[in-house]
């Protein structure tokens, strides 16, 4: 037994709440603002489940979707711009009242050169 390593266990999250594809952080499923959270509020990063309608689970994609940008409705409401890193889908999702606010301001100050919403 000397030399063995015991393999490591995963922490499952909580019930009512999911483990970021990309911080790795436990994020609940309630979101201020909206009703189906979908994406990480610190890191900003998402799965690629939902097709057309939040919360459908109807993409067999699974893929982890990435914050490129951000975008107003004309309400004035932000949105984030997703981009799936293993299909390149794009999906346009609602920002909730705990996302990190330094987080979006740097994703809205970052320019969209050399990005697929390049102009």
């Amino acid at each position: 037994m000397a030399g063995q390593r015991r393999p490591q266990r995963r922490k499952q999250p909580r019930a009512g709440s999911f483990r970021c594809a990309g911080c790795k952080a436990d994020v609940s499923m309630d979101a201020p603002g909206t009703a189906h959270r979908n994406h990480c509020p610190q890191c900003l990063t998402s799965l690629h489940l939902d097709r057309r309608v939040p919360g459908d689970r109807d993409a067999g994609c699974g893929g982890r979707m990435e914050a490129i940008g951000v975008t107003v409705k004309g309400a004035g409401e932000w949105m984030l711009i997703h981009e799936c890193r293993r299909c390149g889908g794009l999906a346009v999702n609602r920002i909730a009242g705990d996302d990190n606010a330094l987080t979006l301001m740097r994703l809205a100050m970052r320019p969209l050169s050399g990005s697929r919403l390049s102009l």
